[in-house]
């Protein structure tokens, strides 16, 4: 008896088919009888055997079409979310694959004797048959149970296909492996010796899966990267949404709707910016630099502070609560915490921004609201505004920020300051040199 051989007879005993197999040789042998073709019996055992083709694929259509009707039957009594999801990716089709060569498997042995050679090689084709069909519907169950747990579970959205096309990988060396001993009709167990040979090559050769299954874990680990995440990889053009993670590859769509794929390992290896705590927060920040002219800073008279404390009420309690005080420093009294002065112009200005974005309702209050000023160059005056929009979307963000940009630039001339500008240094050289 060959090695593989119990391999394929523990398929085989798995339909008992037995008494079923006898009554359908009979009645072959009784339809060649009538024709008078009873003593051929190598076409007795042909007939037979695409009888028994004919019968086991017959058999698992219907059983097919019978398990997917009861299936849509109870979703359309139940509607439960298991059943629709089974009908949506053709599990149970894909599982009754198995149905037809297992019948083959359990019929065919009684056209021929046990050492017939034909029946040997009908054993090998099918048990063959049998371990791919069986791979597929093993695999359609791993797909389904990937899909539900996506679905209704991950609401991480960890990036969790990566470790599916692992198992699926897995179930198919099995199957190759298995497969090629009943073809070579040789043990596994040889098999798997001999490809310990060959570790070296295969490593070079699944050298991208290896490295990516290793990077899906670290990422899934250290809750690194989600499918919908906005990244930027740097050295790379990815700068977009993440679509899929798989073991080669994690796919990105950038803003231009222009794909990129970048190799897992290589986020892991290297540093990427992933947007996911901007949106998770939704507030988006806001910096931005407004160069002031330095010679238009000046010191505020009190003059000068109640005209523009006229064009803008808002000033109207700093101010007072400053000059009650008698400073002149900075203020820190008040409700609020407002970083401003009334000992210069952009002093009061700084002041203005920061009451300005506090009843702002598109700016966010519980972030961090900031006007400061840089070092001086050698002709402006840097003063960042740093706060955050109570919004992520990015059309929102670009447009309160334009707006706030605008409004900042256009009200400047009001407290006597100037927006440095290229222009304005080529004015102050050619005043000097007059």
């Amino acid at each position: 008896m060959s090695e593989s051989a119990p391999i394929v007879d523990a398929v085989a005993r798995t339909v008992p088919s037995s008494t079923y197999a006898a009554k359908l040789m009979d009645f072959v042998h009784h339809c060649l009888v009538s024709v008078g073709l009873a003593e051929n019996q190598t076409l007795d055992n042909i007939v037979y055997l695409v009888v028994v083709l004919v019968v086991a694929f017959g058999v698992g259509w219907l059983i097919q079409k019978g398990v997917v009707w009861l299936l849509r039957k109870a979703v359309a009594m139940r509607h439960t979310d298991v059943g629709k999801e089974l009908l949506q990716m053709h599990t149970i089709s894909r599982c009754c694959r198995i149905i037809p060569p297992l019948l083959i498997l359990g019929m065919a042995p009684f056209a021929f004797g046990h050492s017939h050679a034909t029946l040997v090689a009908v054993e090998r084709i099918t048990g063959i048959y049998a371990l791919i069909t069986f791979g597929i519907g093993l695999s359609a169950v791993f797909d389904f149970i990937f899909n539900h747990y996506n679905v209704h579970r991950n609401t991480r959205h960890l990036p969790m296909q990566g470790l599916l096309n692992v198992a699926k990988g897995i179930l198919w060396i099995i199957i190759v492996i298995i497969g090629v001993s009943i073809a070579v009709d040789k043990s596994p167990a040889i098999l798997l010796t001999g490809l310990g040979a060959f570790a070296a090559a295969l490593m070079l050769i699944f050298k991208d899966s290896i490295l990516g299954f290793v990077a899906g874990i670290q990422m899934s680990q250290n809750d690194m990267l989600h499918v919908g995440d906005w990244i930027v990889v740097p050295g790379t053009p990815a700068n977009g949404t993440v679509l899929d993670v798989t073991l080669t590859a994690v796919k990105v769509q950038n803003w231009d709707n222009t794909y990129v794929t970048v190799p897992p390992y290589t986020l892991v290896s290297t540093s990427f910016q992933n947007y996911r705590g901007m949106k998770e927060s939704g507030a988006r920040r806001i910096d931005q630099l407004l160069n002031i002219d330095i010679p238009t800073v000046q010191k505020l008279t009190t003059e000068m502070a109640d005209g523009i404390v006229a064009k803008y009420p808002i000033l109207k309690d700093f101010v007072s609560g400053l000059r009650s005080q008698g400073k002149i420093a900075e203020y820190n009294g008040g409700l609020t915490p407002v970083n401003g002065t009334i000992e210069t112009n952009l002093g009061l200005y700084r002041a203005y921004i920061c009451l300005y974005l506090l009843a702002n309702d598109n700016i966010a209050k519980d972030q961090q609201i900031l006007i400061n000023l840089k070092q001086a160059t050698n002709y402006s005056m840097p003063l960042q505004v740093y706060c955050f929009t109570a919004t992520t979307d990015w059309d929102k963000y670009e447009a309160i920020q334009s707006s706030l940009l605008e409004h900042l630039t256009t009200v400047a001339p009001d407290f006597g300051l100037g927006i440095y500008t290229a222009g304005s240094e080529t004015v102050e050289l050619a005043k000097s040199a007059s």
